[in-house]
């Protein structure tokens, strides 16, 4: 009987999702990477399943054979635009992806996670408000909501649920052309955030040590709340 931790990642093939994959199985976990496109990954604890997120209905029959002992959704989308000129349709993407697929998973695994399991949700510091950002911002707010409340409902377990928010991070996102009107601000660090870094603060969030941790929001902003 297979006894390492077996976390489901969604967004695994790239940007930070992927960069989190790395970090688990570094570590020893076995890692179920949820992914439209090939994750990068030829690893023999990595195992990828090809789902659309977009096709929410279908999600809970996707992974209904799956059992992990922790969910980290990274899956995320960037769409911008300032009011006045608001798509709605992108709005509605965005909700989809950050919170209705965050709520379908956690619905459907939640009830299987063991005692003392964990889930973490990747949210963003722009979750506070920014300019031409406020359809994004909004749907990464409502993570801390979802964690919060679902911290309070699985803390007799010694499940937690915690929310990791970076601000702009080195990603195939930062780089959308379609958000050159609203260009991510330097941190007073000097850099951007890098993938691995947020990798690094979910992997102790999953850890043994994190297990008073929950309900909270740890922002990797480089300076950038000051």
């Amino acid at each position: 009987m297979d006894r390492r931790p077996h976390a489901l990642v969604t967004g695994a093939s790239s940007g930070i999702g992927a960069a989190i994959v790395e970090r688990l199985l570094r570590d020893g976990w076995r890692v179920t990477g949820i992914s439209r496109r090939p994750a990068p990954f030829d690893h023999p604890a990595f195992d990828h399943l090809s789902l659309d997120l977009a096709e929410v209905g279908g999600i809970a029959n996707a992974v209904a054979g799956i059992a992990p002992t922790a969910l980290v959704h990274a899956a995320g989308m960037l769409k911008v635009g300032g009011l006045g000129s608001l798509d709605h349709d992108d709005g509605a993407a965005m909700w989809r992806l950050h919170v209705d697929v965050g709520e379908r998973l956690a619905d459907a695994l939640a009830p299987h996670l063991p005692n003392g399991g964990r889930i973490v949700l990747i949210s963003s510091r722009t979750a506070s408000g920014a300019a031409g950002r406020g359809q994004y911002a909004a749907t990464k707010a409502a993570l801390v909501a979802l964690a919060r409340s679902w911290a309070i409902e699985l803390a007799p377990r010694g499940v937690t649920v915690n929310v990791v928010a970076p601000a702009a991070t080195e990603t195939p996102m930062l780089k959308d052309p379609t958000r050159a009107n609203v260009a991510p601000r330097l941190p007073p660090i000097g850099r951007f955030i890098r993938p691995e870094e947020v990798a690094h603060a979910v992997a102790f969030l999953l850890s043994p040590e994190a297990a008073a941790i929950t309900g909270q929001q740890l922002v990797i902003c480089g300076g950038s709340s000051l």
